[in-house]
């Protein structure tokens, strides 16, 4: 089942707000029902320490979910279940992929390479920024997942093998099941993905202090000079 996905750009939150030149840039994708702004106070700031940045938070276009009874609402694309064996939508899969990726060029566009950009989302925007980010033709500076799962195997381009990815997820979470995240990042080891970095913490469906502090500890360090 595919939503409103053939917009030609995505609407965003940016920070900071004023704009400005940047030479690096995060790109971070919500999770199911949110919008941009939900992870935007996690970011405040953050260019302060690191010159240059900007983040940009996408908006996902609003579809129908089946899964939380067909109602519409902010998604990358539908979900039927999270049991291992449910059929997946593929076809939303790619055409959100095809919107990030969009984005993703943008920047480049602007003079932010691909290897000064990390892409990064949290739950459903996990899944997307994995499921993109490893097709890309060309190497991002990083690939995070937080709370995440991979819906299927994704696409995987020689130039991403080397890419660092940050893998969070909470050992008692109850809507992506922390078992979903260990097979994400089994099943990206055994695609070929040569620095996975797995970070499991004792929390629920969402982002503690510990996380968010080891996350921008990490960003900090990818994206440095």
């Amino acid at each position: 089942m595919q939503g409103d996905s053939s917009a030609s750009a995505l609407a965003r939150v940016t920070l900071p707000e004023d704009g400005g030149s940047a030479s690096r840039a995060v790109v971070w994708l919500h999770g199911l029902g949110a919008d941009g702004h939900d992870f935007a106070p996690l970011f405040q700031g953050v260019e302060e320490r690191l010159p240059g940045l900007r983040v940009v938070l996408p908006h996902a276009p609003q579809r129908p979910v089946t899964l939380n009874g067909g109602m519409r609402m902010r998604a990358w694309y539908d979900i039927v279940s999270l049991e291992p064996d449910a059929e997946q939508d593929l076809d939303g899969i790619r055409a959100s992929a095809t919107l990030v990726g969009g984005l993703l060029d943008e920047l480049e566009g602007e003079g932010i390479p691909a290897e000064r950009t990390i892409l990064g989302g949290f739950s459903q925007g996990a899944a997307l920024a994995l499921w993109t980010g490893l097709g890309r033709p060309r190497p991002l500076a990083g690939i995070v997942a937080l709370s995440g799962y991979l819906p299927a195997d994704p696409p995987l381009a020689e130039a991403q093998r080397e890419t660092p990815i940050f893998l969070g997820h909470g050992r008692h979470d109850g809507v992506v099941p922390f078992p979903l995240g260990e097979t994400a990042r089994d099943r990206l080891r055994t695609l070929g993905c040569r620095s996975v970095t797995w970070n499991p913490y004792e929390l629920d469906h969402g982002v503690d202090a510990e996380e968010a502090g080891d996350l921008l500890a990490w960003v900090e360090g990818v994206l440095g000079e």
